[in-house]
């Protein structure tokens, strides 16, 4: 007989499943992005979304937001952002001759950093401490953040003039970097249907965009992650992988142990989601690329021959041993 907290965690894994269907009322494809959006959100990660302009990041979060019943807001990062524009900033009350905080857009659940790289290293460092201790400190003051916190941040990946690279300190906090392709013919031709119909992407409600899931689901949802099993074998393995790269002839960087425990929860994560309550190579294999790609550092030389950070993980996918 099933027990209450297996039903209550299969409730959510049904209620998570159903978010493809409700995001596809907005966004048509994309539903690897989709998986790892909610990946990260039962790992309380972040993700970094790069793609072209146009091909729905933005959407595809507000969509998320909507489908999941969460707060969310939106920050355009430009030259001029300041770190008190995302964190919130103490601001003087004549009345009464006192201080007040007041929350900045971090404050929220699902935040939206739309093109992060366009903003100044000093205001990008503005989110370290909140993606990485759920709080943000002014004058000395931790302010702790609301429960779920996601940070989806996007950027352009052909137009670097007048841009911030991310430091690698902060592309660490990304549990994933997930790549939004240009849509296949068949859906691009369902994305102009849709706008010929009357779709308005900035009226999800008129989408019939509906919340199928919420924050006690996404809770039920963690702890049954936390619940499957991962044998040493596969621990293992994510280890021998991680090192792989440190080892490559075509990487400066490789993968830290920070980077192996976020592969770990991923392929955790992905386990669940697919039905299962315990973690097979497969699985490690599936979550590798978005959890490893913006880890590591080609050498000049292999970028010059054309060297992907995707193809360096797939050959060394494909050369260490996997478990039997």
């Amino acid at each position: 007989m099933t027990s209450p907290t297996t039903a209550h965690a299969d409730d959510a894994r049904a209620s998570l499943e159903a978010l493809r269907t409700e995001i596809g009322k907005a966004v048509v494809g994309q539903d690897s992005a989709v998986t790892g959006l909610v990946v990260a959100l039962l790992c309380r990660g972040h993700v970094l979304l790069e793609g072209v302009p146009g091909v729905a990041k933005t959407l595809l979060v507000r969509a998320l937001a909507a489908s999941l019943e969460l707060d969310t807001k939106r920050v355009q990062f430009t030259p001029d952002l300041m770190p008190s524009d995302v964190t919130g900033s103490l601001v003087y009350d004549a009345r009464t001759a006192e201080f007040s905080f007041q929350n900045g857009p971090v404050f929220t659940n699902l935040l939206l950093a739309d093109e992060i790289n366009r903003t100044p290293p000093k205001t990008q460092s503005s989110l370290l401490e909140a993606m990485e201790e759920r709080q943000v400190t002014i004058d000395g003051t931790p302010r702790m953040l609301p429960e779920p916190f996601l940070v989806a941040a996007t950027q352009n990946p052909v137009e670097y003039e007048g841009t911030y690279p991310l430091p690698e300190a902060q592309l660490d906090r990304f549990l994933l970097k997930l790549t939004v392709p240009l849509p296949s013919r068949e859906d691009e031709i369902g994305v102009l249907a849709r706008h010929a119909a009357g779709f308005n992407p900035r009226d999800l409600a008129a989408a019939g965009v509906r919340p199928v899931a919420g924050p006690a689901d996404l809770e039920a949802a963690r702890q049954a992650v936390a619940k499957t099993a991962v044998s040493p074998e596969i621990t293992a393995y994510v280890v021998d992988i991680c090192r792989a790269t440190r080892e490559s002839p075509s990487l400066t960087l490789g993968v830290s142990p920070r980077g192996a425990a976020a592969l770990l929860s991923t392929a955790r994560a992905w386990a669940w989601l697919t039905g299962r309550d315990y973690v097979i190579p497969d699985d490690v294999k599936a979550l590798a690329l978005p959890t490893l790609r913006h880890r590591i550092q080609l050498r000049p030389e292999a970028e010059m021959e054309g060297v992907t950070a995707d193809a360096v993980i797939t050959a060394i996918l494909s050369h260490v041993p996997v478990p039997r």
